[in-house]
Order: C-alpha cells, then structure tokens, then sequence
C-alpha cells in the first residue's frame, strides 16, 4: 500500500515523534522513508530588505539543514528500514509538495505545533497547508 513515506522535520519533538510512527508504518509496509529539511532561501530567511549588515548564505542553510536532518534522527532505532535524507531550499509548503509529486509519495507523515485553525491560519502551519493541498494521504502527528 505504502511504498515511500515523506516525513518533512523541523527537528522538533514533533517531527521527531512523525519520524517514529513513519517508521512503525514503513516497517509494516516495507516501505522506504524520505526525511526531508527545508531551508529558506536567505532571501526568505530575512526578507528582502537590507539585514543590518549580517549575512547568511545558502550553504551555511543548508548546513543547518543538514544538522536538523541529524537531530531528528538522533536515538531514533531505524531497523532495517531504509531511510534517504535530503534538503531543499525554497518555502516549505511548496517544496514538500513537490516532492509528493517527484519522488511519487504514497503517504507524508509530519508534525504539527498546534496553532489550531485560527492560529495556523495566521501563522502560516504549513501541515494544514499541506493537508489541503497534497495529492496523497497527510497523517498529521501531535
């Protein structure tokens, strides 16, 4: 039923817990796991107006990315489940659904805040986003 599962991290104890259950699914469908990170683009990350002078580059992102990759998966028991790790840089929303369509995802498992319908709305909580949008069944975990 599951063959790739998408598990978008923040490096949150949320996401930490979706990585978990993705796992749980993934074994019981040998299916394999995308754990996937998304940086803003430093555009993004301090907006398009001048930043008093501090700059952040792409690669120095990415490397973040990388880190929140590493935490999410630290102590976490994988078995024998095979897990591919990636980063992208662009908006969150927009890259986890793109990658729903490139890599042909059965299932995104991901975490979420909380906000609640109103917060979220404001806030901007990319699991309602991507809930609405995604071509494939979203189990969102709290």
């Amino acid at each position: 039923m599951f063959k790739k599962i998408l598990v978008p991290t923040d490096a949150s104890e949320n996401s930490r817990r979706a990585l978990k259950m993705a796992l749980e699914l993934a074994s019981s469908y040998q299916a394999e796991v995308l754990l996937l990170h998304v940086s803003y683009t430093p555009q993004a990350y301090w907006g398009y107006t001048i930043s008093y002078g501090i700059t952040v580059t792409q690669e120095q992102l990415d490397q973040n990315g990388e880190l929140a990759l590493d935490v999410t998966l630290s102590g976490v028991d994988q078995g024998q489940i095979v897990i591919n790790k990636r980063v992208e840089a662009g908006h969150p929303v927009t890259v986890i659904l793109d990658q729903i369509k490139q890599e042909s995802i059965d299932l995104v498992v991901m975490g979420s805040h909380g906000y609640g319908a109103i917060t979220g709305s404001v806030l901007g909580s990319v699991s309602q986003r991507v809930l609405q949008r995604a071509s494939c069944p979203v189990l969102i975990i709290k």
